[in-house]
């Protein structure tokens, strides 16, 4: 894109338009010049046909002399013909000034038709005064949102490519396993009852596993739109959140995880729309989890700070790599250690969550040291206060 800091240029005449303004002045000066004679020629006819008028214009004359002292200024050649010279001098200034604006628009209307013809990469580059200079200001500012209208929805259509792409690849390994173990059940290439069994296990963890992502999908495009609808209602965050680790209590004594809930609030009463906020604490505790390698610990820590609710779930186990914490909330993005047959997943869990904030009016980011991998939320007590952009944090 053009510099906005490129020096503005002065519009250059062509030869022909610098010809236009001579002959404007020269027909104009012609006009004036007969003018001038004609309204000479009628006043003098007027004089002669009127003695009455002829006799009060010299009445008043003598009148004006004897104030001044002088009647310099009433006789014909030192007050008619200056008086007709100053008025013309203005007309024919008003008369090229006037050409040379219209001019200057006829470069301004190519400069738009040249960006009109895709060269959206161009501003006009002209430095002008008065009401032209506005419009090329407004001309350029329409082409600067014209072109970042044009960019957002070239990022939107290629969102929905990798949505697609992602939707499929995803989809597609699953789906593949799941025909291919059917199909050796149709084929009868098995050997006993058992293995048909473990072949129709296998096939029916990978529909799970599709169902999940379709899920996910659902929720994840949901929570997208613009106009979502939250329920909102008063529930008290301490007690969501010990309800909550209660539940993933024995899932987490399988792998040797202990989840504590900290807080120095005996209760937090808040608004929101509680089984989304469900829906986000869910996920921040389900991919600690699966993601949380080598850890032993999830802590879930709740505070209040002036008029938010600030909660924190952190785990002590293997650190993000910042090179991929900016990247965590990106949809299907998982740090490249999840990545295995082992650890099922759509990558939307994180991007389900940060969508979900945001309608609460709150932010969500990450931070991972040697100790702890935090995922912190901030959120208002009230839907009625001023929302925090996120984009501000």
């Amino acid at each position: 894109m053009q510099n906005n800091s490129e020096k503005k240029r002065r519009i250059t005449l062509t030869s022909k338009e610098v010809s236009e303004l001579i002959a404007e002045g020269i027909v104009t000066v012609i006009l004036l010049l007969l003018l001038n004679v004609a309204i000479m020629v009628l006043f003098t006819q007027m004089l002669n046909n009127s003695p009455d008028l002829t006799d009060a214009i010299y009445r008043s004359k003598d009148i004006f002399a004897n104030n001044l002292g002088s009647d310099i200024f009433w006789s014909g050649r030192n007050f008619v013909i200056p008086l007709f010279l100053v008025i013309d001098v203005l007309v024919v200034f008003w008369r090229l000034i006037r050409r040379y604006r219209q001019m200057q628009l006829r470069h301004i209307i190519n400069e738009l038709h040249y960006i009109a013809n895709g060269n959206y990469d161009y501003r006009i580059p002209f430095e002008l005064r008065g009401d032209l200079s506005k419009v090329v200001d407004s001309i350029n500012g329409l082409v600067d949102s014209t072109v970042a209208a044009i960019e957002d929805e070239r990022e939107i259509e290629k969102s929905k490519d990798e949505l697609i792409t992602n939707v499929s690849h995803d989809i597609r390994t699953p789906l593949t396993s799941i025909i291919g173990y059917l199909g050796l059940i149709e084929d009868k290439q098995y050997q006993s009852d058992d293995e048909i069994l473990k072949y129709t296990s296998i096939a029916y963890k990978k529909a799970k596993q599709m169902k999940s992502l379709v899920e996910d999908l659902f929720e994840y495009s949901k929570v997208r739109q613009p106009s979502v609808p939250l329920n909102n209602g008063s529930f008290d965050m301490v007690q969501l959140l010990e309800q909550l680790a209660a539940d993933f209590e024995l899932e987490a004594k399988k792998k040797n995880i202990h989840i504590q809930v900290n807080t120095n609030e005996n209760q937090l009463v808040m608004d929101g729309d509680t089984e989304k906020l469900v829906r986000v604490f869910n996920n921040l505790i389900t991919n600690a989890l699966k993601y949380g390698s080598e850890a032993n610990l999830i802590v879930i820590e709740i505070e209040k700070a002036k008029n938010e609710a600030v909660v924190t779930v952190k785990n002590n186990g293997t650190p993000i790599p910042r090179e991929a914490l900016d990247q965590l909330f990106d949809r299907f993005y998982r740090v490249d250690g999840s990545r295995s047959q082992e650890i099922s997943g759509t990558g939307l869990g994180l991007a389900i969550a940060q969508n979900i904030v945001n309608l609460h009016g709150g932010y969500i980011y990450a931070q991972s040291t040697d100790e702890w991998t935090s995922f912190i939320i901030h959120l208002p007590l009230y839907m009625n206060q001023v929302k925090s952009s996120p984009d501000n944090h």
